[in-house]
């Protein structure tokens, strides 16, 4: 999600996250989306009794912050930032089964820990994971490198199990807290740095008619749109994408993920 101050909303309540112990891995398969399972696996399977901080490593991917999408020039990436989140999420979800769009959920590690419905919920309809951190610090490319290894490799742990196996493709660093290292690293667990071309704001909660037009006005930015399905009140978000998917339909775009 765009940079907005400190530690980030969920900061606060998971500062103490940070040192906790690493999930292990599943071992078991979440069938659906057989597909995107196998590329997200890499080929890797947990082994039993596993107690790293990630999962086994999938093969290595750019370590350059993608923004592309892979349906070329007139395609678009919806990403979706911050949950999952039991109010919001089954609504985004239910929008985009409408228009039938496919997405990127970068989801934070315990909120994927606290909601694993929701997690195998968005990759069953098809969507894509990505890996938001564990306590979304806002300023992680102020932080050590034993901190950043912590967030991203437990947070992709979390979302892992949650999900029944499933692994994150990208990693998304809070705010874009990006550094060489923590771009590196993901890269090298298989989860291409992610970024944005359009930030809908809708964070800010400035109405639905006005994340509308923002997201209007800068498409011409590049394809990868950045929205929120956690942190707050988010029915603004879900009544502009009833409005902003048909749109793009209409104007000769298709929906797709960002390059790997």
């Amino acid at each position: 999600m765009a940079r907005h101050g400190g530690r980030g909303w969920y900061g606060r309540v998971l500062a103490a996250a940070v040192g906790v112990t690493a999930v292990a891995a599943a071992t078991s398969m979440w069938t659906a989306q057989a597909g995107v399972v196998n590329a997200q696996r890499g080929g890797a399977h947990a082994r039993p009794g596993a107690s790293s901080s990630a999962p086994d490593r999938a093969a290595a991917v750019s370590a350059e912050i993608v923004h592309a999408s892979d349906k070329g020039a007139r395609g678009v990436n919806i990403t979706i930032d911050d949950g999952p989140d039991p109010t919001w999420t089954p609504q985004v979800l239910q929008v985009l089964r409408e228009y039938g769009v496919k997405a990127t959920f970068c989801m934070v590690g315990p909120q994927a820990e606290a909601h694993p419905d929701l997690v195998k919920a968005v990759v069953a309809a098809g969507h894509r994971l990505c890996d938001h951190s564990v306590s979304h610090d806002t300023t992680m490319d102020k932080k050590s490198e034993s901190y950043q290894k912590q967030e991203i490799l437990n947070a992709a742990a979390m979302i892992t199990k949650a999900s029944g196996g499933v692994r994150p493709l990208y990693y998304r660093a809070p705010g874009g807290a990006f550094t060489p290292y923590s771009r590196h690293l993901a890269a090298a667990q298989g989860m291409r740095p992610l970024g944005w071309n359009v930030d809908s704001k809708d964070f800010e909660l400035p109405g639905t008619g006005t994340i509308v037009t923002t997201v209007k006005s800068e498409l011409p930015n590049g394809p990868t749109i950045l929205f929120h399905d956690a942190g707050g009140d988010r029915s603004e978000t879900v009544a502009a994408l009833r409005e902003i998917l048909p749109w793009l339909k209409q104007q000769g775009y298709s929906f797709g993920f960002p390059m790997r």
